[in-house]
């Protein structure tokens, strides 16, 4: 998913803090600059703003780029002559960018080929004597020959060049890169304010969607306003039933809906449903608050009351294994047959 979204709110307002920071940097620019944090919060928006301010030639005082200078109007037009966006191909296509031709399956990775092809690109003068920017998302998506090719780069900083990194598990990352960048972590905007930043971008149920996705709020358009929504509301409709769960009736119902989705591992995505559904069931087990299924907690409640806790916690503990199998070829009717049979087993029979 690209964290990009126009919106009512912009995702300056959204992020006034972390936007403050980066501002503060423009005096002295780092040769490397790392953004990392939850998936889905609009990094990769903010690095792009970052980038569009840098480049501008008449900045706003609030630092944001003008919109209306020469440079401004390259930006918008993709083809600023300072400015390289690295990122994987399949990422490129599913936000409609041209990709390279006579490719049968775009590249989920960002190939050593788009960093060699920088060493022009840095050797030059920039445009104007200005500043100079490369932008990499998500920077995880190197594998360790891009990264070590990129290393060669950030090894021998160039007067007004910034790398500006964005990822999503910097963890992932080879120590060597992270060592060469400053970091940056990006943290989750206020709940009040990413829900009023959602309602603006026109997202209905804005408070459960944000729980769903865990506070980050681009996650949150997605999960509000795709197939996901189908594909959740199918598994929770058989998962709320409880005690009166009819497991292979089930299995029928969710496979149907999965054969029919178009997106990418659809069983994956159901399994990672499933795990935060019965995270949410341990808490309220334990009298404790939810976490994802917020707008539903007298649901979850009233089942984790009628649910056995020992075969909860060993459930939670089956689901891990249960996520590792979706990721291999399989039969997925039979998959969820097993599944929610498992599942129907946690109830007590009243």
């Amino acid at each position: 998913m690209s964290e990009s979204l126009n919106s009512g709110m912009s995702i300056i307002a959204l992020h006034a803090g972390a936007w403050a920071r980066l501002g503060a940097r423009r005096a002295q620019l780092p040769h490397a600059l790392l953004l990392s944090g939850q998936r889905g919060m609009g990094k990769f928006d903010l690095a792009r703003r970052f980038a569009e301010s840098l480049l501008c030639e008449q900045p706003l005082p609030s630092n944001e780029a003008c919109g209306t200078c020469p440079a401004c109007g390259w930006m918008a037009q993709g083809n600023h002559p300072d400015f390289r966006l690295l990122q994987p191909d399949a990422l490129a296509e599913e936000e409609g960018e041209p990709v390279e031709a006579g490719k049968k399956k775009p590249s989920q990775q960002i190939t050593i080929d788009q960093v060699r092809a920088l060493d022009d690109f840095l050797h030059i003068g920039t445009h104007r004597h200005g500043a100079r920017v490369i932008l990499i998302n998500p920077a995880e998506a190197m594998n360790r020959a891009t990264a070590n090719s990129l290393l060669k780069a950030l090894e021998e900083p160039i007067a007004s060049t910034l790398f500006l990194l964005v990822s999503n598990e910097p963890q992932r990352l080879l120590p060597t890169i992270r060592s060469r960048c400053q970091s940056m972590p990006i943290a989750l905007p206020a709940p009040a304010l990413a829900t009023e930043w959602l309602r603006q971008s026109g997202v209905d149920e804005a408070e459960r969607w944000l729980a769903l996705a865990g506070g980050a709020p681009l996650l949150a358009v997605e999960l509000g306003s795709s197939e996901e929504r189908v594909l959740l509301d199918a598994l929770i409709a058989e998962m709320a039933r409880g005690v009166d769960l009819d497991p292979l009736s089930a299995a029928a119902a969710v496979d149907k809906v999965l054969k029919a989705d178009k997106h990418p591992a659809p069983l994956k995505r159901l399994v990672e449903w499933s795990q935060k559904w019965l995270f949410d069931l341990t808490l309220a087990s334990e009298k404790l608050p939810l976490r994802y299924f917020v707008t539903q907690a007298k649901l979850v409640q009233g089942l984790a009351a009628s649910a056995d806790a020992g075969k909860l916690l060993a459930f939670n503990r089956k689901a891990l294994q249960y996520r590792a199998q979706c990721e291999q070829p399989l039969n997925s009717r039979l998959f969820l047959e097993e599944f929610f049979l498992s599942y129907a087993a946690l109830f007590r029979m009243s």
